[in-house]
């Protein structure tokens, strides 16, 4: 099957430029990037969703082709980002799905711009932290200040994903790791998204989520484990939760079919 055409453009939110990419026709659909912030991360589920709609990624400010060096403060900012490029594009609500941090900006969308958002999905996201949530990130913002970066992305991505996938792909470990330094936003950037992550807790409010919810993770997910799915699809009425049996926190790269296969029924549904 051939692939659809990609239109990139660049557009102004207040202070910075964000790299955008559109795919497919149809109604709106957002995929929203978690930590890393760059709208790769959703390359297995580009095409198979424009089939059905317009689907748009973004670069999150001071990642990837968006603005270089611009801090975040908190997953409310990067929510204020998505919704000036809405307005921007001319987008009155669009569908939602939001994986890990792009799952905490788009709760923040639901609760304080609900009109904005048709169906949500949040994927491996969280609704606040516990003890094992704020262990682990102050662990690898840890890493990151004493270790450097190859280290902390070394050990975030084999958190990542399960060793059955990425073992395979490690022909090579300086070519793997080189390739994600490249996307590397800097230190300052970067310390400031773990901040963000760190901060989010919705635990209280996501009952006011009104919209129509899909809540997906992995039963292997060490980063947000499946707890934190299943406690979303708990405190937002009416949603339902599908936990995927492998994949782990990155299980939209990991077990695509199945992951396409949840989102894309639930969309359309």
């Amino acid at each position: 099957m051939t692939d659809l055409p990609t239109e990139i453009r660049r557009i102004e939110v207040g202070d910075a430029e964000i790299h955008v990419e559109l795919t497919g026709e149809g109604p709106d659909l957002f995929l929203v990037a978690g930590l890393g912030g760059r709208g790769i991360f959703w390359a297995n589920q580009v095409q198979a969703l424009a089939r059905h709609f317009r689907v748009i990624t973004h670069d999150h400010r001071g990642c990837g082709n968006s603005s270089p060096q611009k801090l975040v403060y908190g997953a409310e900012h990067m929510a204020e980002d998505l919704l000036a490029l809405m307005d921007a594009m001319n987008i009155k609500a669009a569908h939602m799905i939001g994986h890990s941090t792009g799952g905490a900006i788009c709760q923040h969308i639901a609760l304080q711009s609900p009109e904005r958002v048709k169906k949500l999905v949040l994927s491996c996201s969280w609704a606040g932290p516990d003890e094992y949530f704020i262990q682990l990130f102050r662990t690898r913002r840890e890493i990151l200040i004493n270790c450097g970066p190859v280290a902390y992305f070394t050990t975030g991505t084999y958190l990542a994903m399960p060793s059955t996938h990425l073992q395979p792909q490690m022909k090579s470990s300086r070519a793997f790791m080189e390739e994600r330094m490249a996307a590397f936003p800097g230190l300052d950037v970067e310390l400031s998204r773990l901040a963000a992550v760190a901060s989010h807790d919705l635990r209280s409010q996501v009952h006011n989520i009104a919209h129509t919810t899909l809540c997906i993770g992995a039963k292997d997910d060490q980063i947000t484990p499946p707890g934190f799915t299943e406690e979303l699809g708990r405190l937002i009425p009416g949603a339902r939760t599908h936990l995927l049996e492998r994949g782990g926190h990155f299980c939209p790269i990991v077990s695509t079919a199945e992951y396409n296969q949840a989102v894309l029924s639930f969309l359309k549904g």
